[in-house]
């Protein structure tokens, strides 16, 4: 749509969906042209038509309007010929704890368009061009509850196989199936090649039809006009492997014409749709990452270690808003090996949703694992639900009808897996069987609310050997019951057999691989606990599970038999107070404690170990240039490695930028000062500026001095500050193409007033070659790149 009013003359700064009220002849006239070429399903120019979009141009008092005369525009030209889509695009805004934007926030805009659209008549809507999966789940959501319309969920990919936040393809997949999707798939990014791969990876996973709109390629500059790589005829090449891949829905997004339309529809003609057999994968996810529960698959388990239960210290700092020693626990039972997280935040006496909250948040940003939502509280489940971008497990349900009616309706509405319990308003059962009676119900119950049978944990609920030992074995017939009899997973928390005994990790140990055989799907342990994890290693191989052993001997290929059985757990205190032998020793400590805290985004921390090092007499230059720096550019390094992604990266940055404040006032002004000024804009007609503003925080955490004009910013503005500043680079950003010349307007300016300064340019549709050929002083594909150009241009 977007390419074809550009065409029609639409202005580079205009409103696109302002068209819709003010020229509604050029958005029939595209519709008329799709339809005409052969187009079953024709999409509404409400792109932006959220409250925040249409706020950058005044009209967010207008949503309604907008999209309900962009809906009757299509549907007047659509008639029986097509159903009519509507787009719903991004709001702009980065979600917690990246930027600013709640769950709320997102769902209330999108409420709002969708409600606005099927008034109007629409007949599906599109969700596109999503990034983040945060706010497509808000998006989602919010569709799926204000109306009655199908739903196609699509994210844009990056050459990497990811979305700007990291997001993976299967793990969207998964994640908006769960929600309810009706379609899921990806459009725009690179072209139909680089979708062809994603495409392929989401149908390993999901049944659901698959919806794919790429772009007709990357975008060109030819003499003023933008040209788009991809003839009709490719695209028609590539749509039959897209149909092949999975595809039911092939459509196009940027640079896609009635002509590529019309060659795709010709191509498709006749054939059929590939039917994939319905996909029963257990599976919990992260914002970038699925965990499988598969007996055909390594065996997994959740983390246990943050509960506030009978750990006086954790419980303080939980009821004191602190959550180091919750990110501490959570780092450090990753780095053990944990797939999964419990998430307990049930202190006495606090506010347990904002609690939960506020833990969710954190933890996504330290470690990139599912979580489980460990709560008693149905308000705080759903807290941590919003919050949680991705799909989780609630710990937990029971077979109470108040807790069915209460958890069941969380988990179906942000497609969560849940954990039931088997116990009911009468308690633990005593037998086995009296347990499974209790777990049929809960699945039963859960299906009715419209959760799979591959979503619901059942967990029999183990007892301490020491009070009631014959309930051992009973619980392990329950864990066997229910996978005969219901074929749902099964969960224990293991280490509750040993309570009050000696030797707990014997017990445990044992336990464990007693409960495997019995049929054991998620254990919940201590992975601290070296017993335990020398029990699931093992168990892998002997159940084949580990093919070839491969796993196994990587783990153990260094094995030296321990004479003292490893600690089970992680002494968070001790090793806080613990003081390193010599002031040589405390200094490399702590310069190695604050990179570190850099490298995870622990901004909550950072200043507190800087005023450490700070009362061991080490100087703020020495902090800066030796733990700071390297921190960040450890965190730069693992960006380029893409082990990790731009939540990371912008929490890293965050993180130097806490520390920078508490060194700045002690540096001397010549230890202080700026590594050079730069001047960013987004060019003038352009109103995209997520990517500058990243940039920004990059920059002034490696040293610039940063002058952020914002976005549609005129060449004169931008030249007349950057001279006023003596600036010694100017950044440039631009998304469209249409915007694009007024990057070479600025390189002409500063070329023809003699300015000193460097340019640099960006933005998606940028490339290399249009930079040489612009006269640029350089090219920053990313937020990294653009630092490092920046280095480069100034000498440092």
């Amino acid at each position: 749509m977007g390419t074809m009013l550009q065409a029609r003359g639409l202005k580079p700064g205009e409103c696109p969906e302002l068209l819709n009220l003010t020229k509604p002849e050029a958005d029939q006239a595209v519709h008329q042209a799709y339809v005409e070429a052969g187009a079953s399903i024709i999409q509404t120019n409400t792109f932006g038509g959220n409250r925040y979009k249409l706020g950058e141009y005044g009209l967010a008092g207008q949503v309604k309007e907008i999209n309900q005369a962009a809906v009757r525009l299509a549907r007047e030209v659509a008639g029986d010929r097509a159903l009519v889509a509507v787009s719903i695009g991004p709001t702009g805004l980065l979600s917690e704890p990246y930027g600013k934007a709640t769950f709320d926030h997102f769902y209330a805009a999108f409420a709002e368009q969708a409600r606005a659209a099927e008034e109007a008549g629409a007949d599906l809507i599109s969700l596109e061009t999503m990034s983040d999966l945060q706010e497509i789940r808000a998006a989602l959501i919010a569709v799926k509850e204000n109306t009655s319309r199908p739903v196609l969920a699509q994210m844009t990919f990056e050459p990497n196989g990811r979305t700007m936040m990291g997001t993976d393809p299967t793990t969207a997949a998964v994640v908006l199936e769960a929600l309810g999707a009706d379609a899921v798939g990806a459009n725009c990014s690179g072209g139909p090649a680089e979708l062809l791969s994603v495409l392929q990876e989401m149908a390993q996973v999901t049944s659901l039809p698959l919806v794919v709109q790429p772009n007709a390629g990357l975008p060109r500059l030819v003499d003023g006009r933008t040209v788009f790589e991809q003839t009709p005829e490719t695209m028609a090449a590539y749509a039959v492997k897209l149909l092949e891949a999975g595809a039911w829905i092939i459509g196009g997004c940027c640079g896609t014409t009635p002509e590529h339309i019309q060659a795709i529809s010709q191509a498709l003609q006749g054939k059929k749709v590939v039917v994939r057999p319905r996909q029963r994968y257990s599976t919990l996810t992260s914002r970038s990452q699925t965990v499988i529960i598969a007996a055909n698959h390594l065996p997994v388990f959740v983390g246990e270690r943050i509960n506030p239960t009978a750990r006086k210290k954790l419980a303080q700092d939980i009821r004191e808003s602190r959550m180091q020693m919750v990110l501490d626990e959570a780092r450090g039972q990753v780095e053990a090996g944990a797939p999964i997280l419990d998430v307990n935040m049930g202190v006495p006496g606090i506010d347990e949703p904002a609690a939960m909250k506020q833990a969710v948040i954190q933890i996504q940003g330290a470690v990139n694992v599912p979580l489980s939502l460990d709560s008693a509280n149905p308000v705080a489940i759903e807290a941590g639900l919003k919050a949680y971008a991705g799909k989780a497990l609630i710990n937990s349900v029971n077979g109470e009808e108040k807790s069915l009616r209460a958890i069941l309706p969380l988990a179906r509405r942000y497609g969560a897996a849940v954990l039931g319990l088997t116990l009911d308003e009468r308690g633990i059962p005593a037998t086995a069987e009296e347990r499974l009676a209790i777990a049929s119900r809960i699945v039963q119950a859960a299906e009715e609310y419209g959760i799979a049978r591959e979503d619901v944990y059942i967990d029999c609920l183990v007892q301490t050997a020491s009070a009631q030992q014959a309930q051992v074995m009973e619980t392990l017939k329950g864990v066997q019951l229910v996978k005969e009899k219901l074929g749902v997973k099964t969960v224990l928390g293991v280490s509750n057999v040993s309570h009050g005994l000696p030797a707990r990790e014997i017990l445990n140990s044992t336990f464990l691989a007693m409960a495997l055989g019995f049929g054991l799907d998620l254990p919940i342990i201590n992975p601290f606990d070296q017993r335990m994890r020398e029990v699931l290693a093992a168990a892998a191989v002997l159940t084949n599970r580990d093919q070839y052993c491969g796993r196994y001997i990587e783990q153990f290929k260094d094995y030296a038999v321990a004479t003292k059985p490893a600690p089970t757990a992680v002494k968070t205190e001790a090793i806080a107070a613990a003081k390193p032998a010599t002031s040589e020793a405390a200094d490399i400590s702590i310069k190695s404690r604050i990179q570190q805290a850099i490298i995870d985004g622990d901004r909550h921390s950072i200043q507190e170990l800087i005023q450490q090092a700070l009362a061991l007499g080490l100087k703020p230059l020495t902090l800066v240039n030796e733990a700071m720096i390297p921190g960040i550019e450890e965190v730069g390094r693992r960006y380029e490695d893409q082990t990790f992604f731009l939540p990371q990266l912008i929490l890293g940055a965050e993180t130097m930028k806490a520390g920078f404040e508490v060194l700045r006032p002690l540096l001397s002004s010549n230890e202080g000062r700026s590594v050079g000024k730069i001047v960013l804009a987004t060019v003038q007609g352009d109103i995209h500026d997520i990517g500058k503003n990243i940039v920004a925080v990059m920059l002034e955490n490696y040293g610039f001095q940063v002058i952020d004009l914002g976005k549609d910013v005129p060449t004169i503005e931008i030249i007349e500050r950057a001279e006023k500043e003596q600036a010694e680079l100017i950044g440039l950003s631009a998304l469209m193409t249409t915007t694009m010349p007024r990057m070479a307007e600025v390189v002409s300016e500063v070329r023809k007033r003699g300015l000193a300064a460097r340019v640099i340019i960006g933005g998606a549709v940028v490339t290399e070659d249009y930079a040489r050929k612009i006269g640029a002083d350089a090219y920053a594909a990313d937020a990294r790149a653009g630092v490092l150009r920046a280095l480069e241009l100034v000498g440092a």
